[in-house]
């Protein structure tokens, strides 16, 4: 394959970075998303709708300025790898994981109406697959990338089957509108999270079958949808509302209202 596609790109800054176009896109999209959600949320009176406006403004609020500072040159590494030769890593991007991911999953674990242990064991599996990531993405070997990486993908399954089990069970003891929402969220992570750790081991800093143009595209392309597509079919639906699951009035009740 040719190497000038795998590296497709345009080097906005003149530093000789050619990435820096998807970065310059990844942190535009990021904004938008960001100014959106804010100002959608700006007169919203409901407590429980207040909570989600709160956590998914700061999603793409915080992936933003990872992607400005990558797109300037900060959060960005070189790692001399045995048999690689030196490679480029943007550790910001797993600083802004870090950050997101238990979010994005707090937005869910709520939807579920899960208690504070299962919350807080997402959470803990999450940023160990997070973490455990970094660590290959650092490593000077390449046993020790691919073992790091299997481990923080052993924890990326760990989080996504609590999604589809424990998590998906708690919400369907919720309204038909939470069900459908929560749904619809989980499929949309399965399937964008699932495609991150394949870019990463096809990617510079796995087995380097794509350039860094292109697994940078290819990552910005997912942080967007997984962020900010997150986060628009969340906010515009009524599952967020706290009246979302009141209990339809017995026959009774309804006899003495009248």
């Amino acid at each position: 394959m040719d190497p000038t596609v795998l590296q497709a790109g345009f080097d906005v800054l003149g530093d000789g970075r050619p990435e820096t176009l998807w970065l310059g896109i990844g942190t535009i999209f990021m904004l938008i998303g960001t100014f959106y959600f804010l100002i959608q949320g700006w007169g919203v009176t409901d407590k429980e709708a207040r909570e989600y406006y709160a956590i998914t403004i700061l999603v793409p609020g915080i992936a933003s300025a990872a992607y400005l500072s990558m797109f300037f040159g900060v959060g960005l590494t070189e790692v001399e790898v045995v048999g690689r030769g030196t490679l480029e890593i943007y550790y910001a991007r797993y600083a802004d994981w870090l950050f997101t991911t238990p979010l994005l999953l707090l937005d869910l674990a709520l939807l579920a109406k899960v208690d504070r242990v299962s919350i807080g064991t997402l959470i803990g599996v999450d940023a160990l697959m997070i973490v455990t990531g970094l660590i290959g993405a650092l490593s000077k070997t390449m046993l020790a990338r691919y073992t790091w990486w299997l481990f923080s993908t052993i924890a990326m399954i760990v989080v996504l089957y609590f999604l589809a089990t424990s998590l998906r069970s708690a919400a369907k003891q919720r309204s038909a509108e939470v069900q459908s929402t929560f749904n619809t969220l989980t499929v949309l992570t399965l399937v964008l999270w699932t495609a991150y750790p394949i870019l990463w081991i096809i990617g510079t800093e796995g087995a380097g079958v794509v350039g860094l143009g292109i697994e940078t595209l290819l990552f910005m392309v997912l942080d967007v949808s997984a962020k900010v597509g997150f986060g628009f079919i969340l906010l515009r639906s009524r599952a967020i509302l706290g009246d979302t699951e009141a209990p339809e009035p017995s026959a009774g009740e309804a006899s003495a209202a009248d």
